[in-house]
């Protein structure tokens, strides 16, 4: 049968033809055609289709098979098409086209691609354009993804050979009305490379020698762009001049476009530094979709509390809504927002190192970068130090208070017996209540980076410290921190078992119900004691998928006994301490008094810093009860599959499905979806990269330093967090759910989180690769008195399971003896 634009059916004339069917409507110039669908033709109904056109015109016959010229597979030269046909020989080539669907090269390119197979194609017979020029044209950059930029290449007279590569061509590069030119460039495979073949490059179009003009190469990049629109996706066309008339011969969308690799437009940095001590590897939505919800509120919290006015921080509210960002399913900071949160307070300047300090970012903010920050809040520094003041007098107090209001909030209840409705709710009041009046917790870790920045300065120049293993050694003393107590009754558990060799290896090897059956009362009696407190503690306790010691007290069994043979052994050491705090105190002469009320309250602040942090793990745990309670009532009702699909899902998506303002109901399907992709996620090499207007569809930009390595005399170095000399094996633990260390052995991790503490009594020393001063593992190591170094680079790619290491907590330094 035959079809024309007046008259076509899409199931019959194939992808070629009917692109052109569908532009009928559109105000382009295209050659006569018809075309003869799969089903094929009679040779009258051929010889009456090519009696519609002018006498002497020769034409075009080309395939248009079904799957041709698709959004997936254009099938680029793989059916056969032939240009210069008379019309006598129509029939005959048209016969041609459709024996091609038999080659042996269409069949290798469906086997590459997994296509099974592909019906006769349709064929579309076009009248021919005696062309000057012609070329091919793309709506966006196929290459480099850039969607501003039209790509054109240009050849006198027929484009054919430059559509089979055969010859060097023009391209000229649009974007936003201006012209690049860079000759030599060919065409292979459906493709455009504008950097490649020759290598003339200039604005503009050169004039002599060149195939089109300015004019002409502007209508070109209008055509490209304008059909492109008409069929919502970015298209790849052929185009010919005759006689100064531009004509459209084919437009198919562009295939396999390339991800955004051009370092312009809109820029974000991302650093996962300090968040991956709490969110190590993937995290499920649910997690991330709450902890983006408690950054927003925390920081708005922050800014009010330093006096940034309201108009302020409306202006910028897209600084609080993404504070974080997701990669494969991993979180990292947007430090971009960090950056301009800083600017906006008053003292940018001096912010920005101490947030740096805290967040143990390595690098800096670069300065073209830095450019994009936005204006310095009008408040003043005098009113952010007056009310640094109040609230520094008021510190304390706000901390009291903060816990008084938390146990308030957090009352005990048997959330089985809740409705899904009610789960809500308290959900909401938690949220209400805590997340936005996160002021406490603010205050003082804005005063922790404050007096942790002035005791650094102030050792610096008053004490002449410039080994910051020293500075920091001041730090040790901070108090009665209540991430040190979990360590502490697992020694005392380990003490009450010694000599009771039978319990021992019971907990070190035997399941949950053999311990509960062997264990003694009063080891059954503190180990209740121990989970009723610190029951929300596991590995990655800030994930709300994470299985906690509640769910699976497992880990704390296995903690008790393996340090109870520590102990039987004589492992365990008081560890001694050579530093002198009076010592270096005495170096501030007349300032040793301001220098001990920095100390003081650089202590206090941490110490209140890591006892709120073990309250945020309480909310963290209230939250995850709430969503695998409603998990199970979704699961019960086949609104999911599974209880543990309430990970997979938003918390708004979850609570919206609830309250009625949900924008579908379909959760099950949701969560498959997100299943399976984040199945197929994998830790990501690195921990900073770049990305360049839509984040999803650029490349990652990573430092090219990435992989260097830096062994200096057979060691590595880090900040010392608590002294002493150990040598032992490395036992390198990326999966802290179930690892086991021997005596002797050193721990080695790329990161810690508070979980990890039921590890640490039983190791020698522990070394981590990020990290600071002011993080979890260095303050708990210091109080436990175990020799550790943290921040230690490129330590995982250094250090293997096995190697015999020597770590020195004081200086930083680790030495690899034998590998």
């Amino acid at each position: 049968m035959i079809y024309s634009n007046q008259k076509y059916d899409l199931t019959q004339i194939g992808g070629k033809a009917g692109a052109l069917a569908k532009l009928a409507g559109l105000e382009v110039n295209i050659p006569q055609w018809f075309a003869i669908g799969t089903a094929g033709a009679d040779a009258k109904e051929i010889e009456d289709a090519l009696n519609t056109f002018a006498n002497g015109v020769k034409f075009a016959v080309r395939s248009s098979a079904a799957c041709e010229d698709g959004a997936v597979n254009s099938f680029a030269g793989q059916f056969e098409s032939f240009l210069n046909v008379e019309r006598q020989d129509v029939l005959r080539y048209i016969e041609k086209v459709r024996q091609s669907a038999d080659s042996k090269r269409l069949e290798s390119y469906k086997n590459e691609r997994g296509i099974d197979g592909a019906a006769l194609p349709g064929v579309l017979v076009m009248q021919m354009v005696n062309a000057d020029f012609a070329g091919i044209a793309f709506g966006a950059n196929p290459v480099n993804g850039d969607t501003k930029q039209c790509v054109i290449s240009a050849t006198a007279g027929l484009g054919d050979k430059l559509a089979h590569g055969e010859v060097n061509a023009d391209t000229y590069t649009v974007r936003g009305g201006e012209i690049r030119q860079e000759s030599g460039v060919m065409r292979e495979g459906g493709s455009v490379s504008p950097n490649g073949g020759g290598n003339e490059r200039q604005s503009g179009v050169s004039g002599q020698g060149s195939v089109l003009s300015e004019a002409q190469v502007l209508e070109i990049a209008r055509l490209c762009k304008k059909v492109s629109r008409f069929f919502g996706r970015y298209q790849d066309i052929e185009w010919a001049y005759e006689n100064g008339k531009l004509y459209l011969l084919q437009s198919r969308p562009i295939t396999a476009m390339r991800k955004f690799t051009v370092k312009s437009g809109f820029i974000n940095i991302w650093d996962n530094s300090n968040i991956a001590e709490s969110y190590n590897g993937i995290t499920t939505p649910l997690t991330f979709s709450f902890i983006r919800l408690a950054y927003e509120h925390v920081y708005r919290e922050m800014c009010r509390m330093l006096g940034v006015k309201e108009s302020k921080i409306a202006e910028n509210d897209y600084i609080f809504t993404h504070m974080l960002g997701r990669c494969d399913g991993q979180v990292f900071y947007n430090m971009l927002s960090w950056y301009k949160l800083v600017a906006i307070l008053p003292g940018y300047k001096t912010n920005a190192k101490f947030m740096e300090q805290m967040m143990g970012v390595k690098e800096e903010l670069p300065p073209h970068v830095r450019k994009l920050l936005p204006n310095p809040s009008d408040s003043t520094v005098f009113t952010a130090v007056i009310k640094l003041l109040r609230h520094h007098l008021t510190n304390e107090k706000k901390v009291a208070g903060f816990f008084k209001l938390l146990n308030a909030t957090m009352k005990t209840r048997d959330l089985s017996d809740l409705s899904i409705s009610e789960l809500a709710f308290y959900y909401r009041e938690l949220e209400g209540k805590l997340l936005k009046n996160w002021e406490a917790p603010v205050i003082n870790d804005f005063f922790s980076m404050i007096f942790y920045g002035l005791l650094k300065n102030a050792a610096k120049n008053w004490c002449s410290l410039q080994d910051e293993n020293q500075i920091n050694a001041l730090l040790r003393n901070t108090g009665d921190i209540i991430s040190a107590e979990p360590a502490k009754r697992v020694r005392e558990m380990a003490e009450l078992l010694q000599g009771n060799t039978e319990i021992i290896e019971s907990l070190k090897n035997d399941g949950i119900l053999e311990i509960s059956r062997k264990l003694p009362l009063i080891i059954k009696i503190k180990a209740d004691e121990y989970l009723e407190k610190f029951g929300d503690r596991c590995i990655n306790e800030l994930k709300l998928e994470s299985e906690t010691l509640n769910d699976n007290p497992l880990p704390l069994y296995r903690a008790v006994g393996n340090f109870a043979v520590k102990l039987s052994a004589g492992e365990v050491k008081t560890l001694e301490d050579n530093f002198s705090e009076s010592e270096i105190l005495k170096k501030a002469g007349l300032k040793k008094p301001l220098l001990k009320w920095i100390l003081k309250h650089a202590r206090k602040t941490i110490r209140n810093r890591e006892n709120l942090r073990f309250e945020r793990t309480r909310v963290f745990g209230a939250v995850r009860s709430i969503f695998k309670e409603i998990g199970m009532r979704f699961a019960s009702f086949g609104v999911l599959e599974n209880a543990e699909d309430i990970f997979y899902l938003e918390c708004a998506e979850a609570l919206n499905y609830a309250e009625g303002t949900g924008t579908t109901q379909n959760l099950r399907a949701l969560s498959n979806i997100r299943k399976n992709e984040y199945a197929g996620f994998k830790r990501l090499p690195y921990d900073r990269f770049e990305t360049y207007d839509c984040f999803s569809l650029s490349e990652r930009h990573t430092p090219q330093n990435e992989n260097e390595i830096i062994v200096s005399g057979g060691g590595l170095t880090g900040l010392g967090c608590c002294p002493g000399i150990v040598r032992g094996r490395a036992r390198v633990i990326t999966e802290p759910s179930g690892a086991v260390i021997l005596p002797g052995e050193i721990l080695v991790a790329e990161r810690t989180d508070p979980g990890w503490i039921m590890l640490f009594p039983v190791a020698a020393g522990v070394l981590v690769e990020y990290g600071s001063l002011l993080s979890h593992a260095a303050i708990v190591v210091r109080e436990m008195g175990i020799p550790a170094v943290v921040s230690v680079r490129n330590l995982l790619k250094a250090v293997k399971t096995g190697d015999l290491i020597e770590l020195d907590g004081e200086k930083g330094l680790v030495k690899i003896i034998e590998q």
